[in-house]
């Protein structure tokens, strides 16, 4: 089941706080299957906040967050992922002590239709070399890999990916676009959380602009170009 306007995830008039911090000033933006969609802005600007809000990682928040139709906004993390949403953070959360293979099968298989071990890997190749290197051995586009990686298996079609280039060399921020664009043409729906606008440029349908907690622009990628100067003053670059 879609929204009415097709949207697979709608997101309107979204709250949210860090105990007394107001972080969320009403967001509101949606997203349409099969689409890649960045969330841009500053440090601060409330995208990790977002992304965190809609897998009900923040405790206190209030709006509309509607996946296929369902008000997800005061449910538990558990059940919304059973809905087939994943999140891959900016953290990674690589387990140090597991080794790659078994950081990949650690989380459960929430629904059908996840990538079994032999696809992630035709995926992601260097995981298949490194598969018996334990987390603290591998390199931070390694770990960033796995991040990914792993959420593949669990049956989710909605990834939200926050920040995957930070702090990676080019040549694998170039893959990870690689990946992210392979990723949609098998059918995955992907929010992207991003500052370099140059990578989103590359992988994203739309762009949000978000700042002090709420979208001031959306910007089709089609026009990115022809509003690079307005982008640029709104990031502050």
């Amino acid at each position: 089941m879609r929204n009415d306007n097709g949207a697979l995830l709608k997101v309107e008039g979204l709250e949210a706080w860090y105990g007394e911090s107001h972080i969320l000033h009403g967001m509101k933006f949606e997203v349409h299957d099969g689409e890649v969609v960045t969330l841009l802005g500053r440090n601060g600007a409330g995208k990790s906040t977002t992304m965190r809000s809609i897998m009900g990682m923040v405790a206190k928040r209030k709006g509309s967050i509607a996946y296929e139709g369902t008000e997800t906004i005061a449910m538990a993390s558990n059940k919304i992922a059973r809905l087939g949403l994943a999140l891959c953070p900016e953290e990674r959360g690589i387990f140090a002590s597991l080794n790659v293979r078994e950081n990949m099968v650690l989380p459960p298989v929430i629904k059908p239709g996840g990538l079994p071990l032999s696809e992630v890997y035709d995926l992601f190749p260097r995981l298949a070399e490194r598969a018996n290197s334990q987390g603290t051995k591998l390199s931070g586009g390694e770990q960033q890999m796995l991040a990914i990686a792993r959420i593949l298996r669990t049956g989710a079609k909605f990834l939200l990916l926050d920040e995957p280039t930070e702090g990676l060399a080019p040549v694998i921020v170039q893959h990870i676009g690689e990946i992210i664009r392979q990723l949609k043409q098998r059918g995955f729906t992907i929010l992207l959380v991003e500052q370099n606008f140059h990578f989103a440029a590359t992988v994203a349908d739309r762009h949000y602009v978000v700042e002090h907690g709420h979208v001031i622009d959306m910007i089709p990628n089609a026009e990115l170009q022809a509003n690079m100067g307005k982008l640029k003053g709104y990031l502050g670059v």
